[in-house]
């Protein structure tokens, strides 16, 4: 028999509430991706794609378990896990911390002891896979919306962290860099968790689907047009 893949992240009969003793909006939610995987995260306004992204960094509390590289989440934990996590949220401004980008880009390298010089090396490398080398010491307010999302995805991307979780990554962004992401989100290696509604990326980039619908995880989705079906597409 072959070795069992590990998983990089593992969700197992998670529920989440954004209020305590408030409803659901995530119900007994049961699936995994393994290492290497890219899964795309579909559903409608509300399904709670954004909201199941949150709990796996310990941004909303859960009920049931929720794995990252094999540790389980829990509040002792909670730093651990987030340093396997390359995250992107859907508003890039949220996570934009320093006033120019070689030095946003660089930060996480930084805080983990790398030196200054080799750091700033990595992101400008980085830089130049998305196409946006030359904005290296532009100000981030300079930025347009697309500019700062493949900022932002440079900035969880350059520690080479082996779960990338992102919530709308395409969203803003013109074809190049669309084209740019998606190649660089198909290197083998990184694990991707992506929320998205732009199916023509996600099947560009991911090998399967996983579907809420009110919170609910559906069965049997295997394409973009079994999405589409669901959602009363042509």
């Amino acid at each position: 028999m072959g070795k069992m893949t590990s998983a990089a992240i593992e969700f197992k009969h998670a529920t989440v509430r954004h209020h305590a003793g408030g409803a659901p909006a995530i119900h007994d939610v049961s699936f995994r991706v393994n290492e290497g995987e890219r899964v795309a995260l579909v559903g409608a306004n509300g399904s709670g794609k954004t909201t199941l992204l949150l709990s796996a960094v310990g941004l909303l509390e859960h009920e049931g378990e929720i794995e990252v590289c094999g540790f389980r989440l829990t509040p002792a934990t909670l730093s651990l896990v987030r340093s396997k996590v390359g995250f992107v949220f859907n508003v890039p401004e949220d996570q934009l911390l320093f006033p120019h980008v070689i030095e946003d880009v660089a930060f996480s390298l930084h805080r983990a002891g790398v030196p200054g010089r080799t750091s700033s090396e990595a992101a400008l490398r980085l830089l130049r896979e998305l196409g946006i080398d030359d904005l290296a010491r532009e100000p981030v307010h300079h930025l347009s919306h697309g500019q700062k999302q493949l900022v932002a995805l440079a900035g969880a991307l350059v520690a080479e962290p082996p779960l990338l979780l992102l919530d709308e990554p395409s969203s803003g962004l013109d074809p190049l860099g669309r084209r740019h992401l998606a190649k660089l989100l198909q290197r083998d290696g990184t694990a991707v968790l992506l929320a998205t509604h732009d199916l023509e990326f996600a099947e560009r980039v991911c090998s399967r689907f996983v579907m809420l619908d009110h919170g609910r995880l559906v069965e049997r989705v295997s394409s973009g047009s079994d999405i589409l079906a669901r959602w009363g597409g042509d």
